[in-house]
């Protein structure tokens, strides 16, 4: 864990974007459900917990080896997105705490940054649907990088488009899969589990919090 005389001094704040941001892995969850019950097949908290955090491409390559489907990538994200956008227009909510600690970092006028293994439409319709696109001078997709988290490039070319070390830079993430990718940047990697990914291994994280408005946070930004 971090603490307040051994941590770094944070120069940049990096959100990962599904799940961080917004509740949108409970609607991924309820999306995968659907798609696998047309299916006659079950959305495990296995397989969410090996999908979760992962392009599109890698993740419906997971579901598909995993569950023996017969499907292509591109027809299951097809029918996927129809099922998501259905429910996104119903379901989607901010998580709690995130526009306080928006406030609090930009008083603090410390550069931060969206980078996340969704597509950058997906992204912008996200951040735009609560005014928040302009709120965020650097973002980060899928289209960015060559290679998906658990690999750290997303999080090494976050740090060089701001203009700082990945260790001056702290990453919020609420997976598996992110954290080691923030940790592999040598980032201050910081969890923030919620109920779809409470039992992922965060080991590798610097922190683990108990959500955006965990007070230990603030500390932590612009000391």
């Amino acid at each position: 864990m971090v603490t307040m005389q051994t941590s770094p001094s944070i120069k940049a704040v990096v959100f990962d974007l599904d799940g961080l941001m917004f509740n949108t892995e409970e609607i991924f969850n309820k999306t995968g459900q659907e798609l696998l019950r047309r299916r006659g097949k079950q959305f495990s908290n296995e397989l969410v917990s090996q999908m979760m955090g992962r392009r599109p491409t890698e993740a419906f390559t997971i579901m598909i080896e995993r569950l023996d489907l017969t499907d292509s990538i591109e027809d299951l994200r097809l029918e996927s997105d129809e099922i998501f956008d259905r429910l996104l227009a119903v379901h989607l909510a901010p998580m709690p705490g995130l526009f306080e600690l928006l406030e609090h970092i930009e008083a603090r006028e410390v550069p931060k940054a969206v980078a996340t293994s969704s597509p950058r439409v997906y992204l912008e319709n996200l951040l735009d649907r609560f005014e928040l696109l302009d709120r965020f001078p650097i973002t980060l997709s899928a289209e960015d990088v060559t290679h998906g988290k658990p690999h750290p490039e997303i999080y090494l070319q976050t740090a060089e488009r701001i203009g700082i070390a990945a260790e001056e830079m702290m990453v919020l993430e609420d997976s598996e899969v992110g954290t080691r990718a923030a940790a592999a940047a040598n980032a201050v990697a910081v969890a923030v589990p919620h109920d779809h990914s409470r039992s992922h291994n965060f080991s590798v994280a610097t922190y683990v919090a108990t959500g955006l408005n965990d007070p230990h946070l603030r500390e932590l930004i612009g000391r």
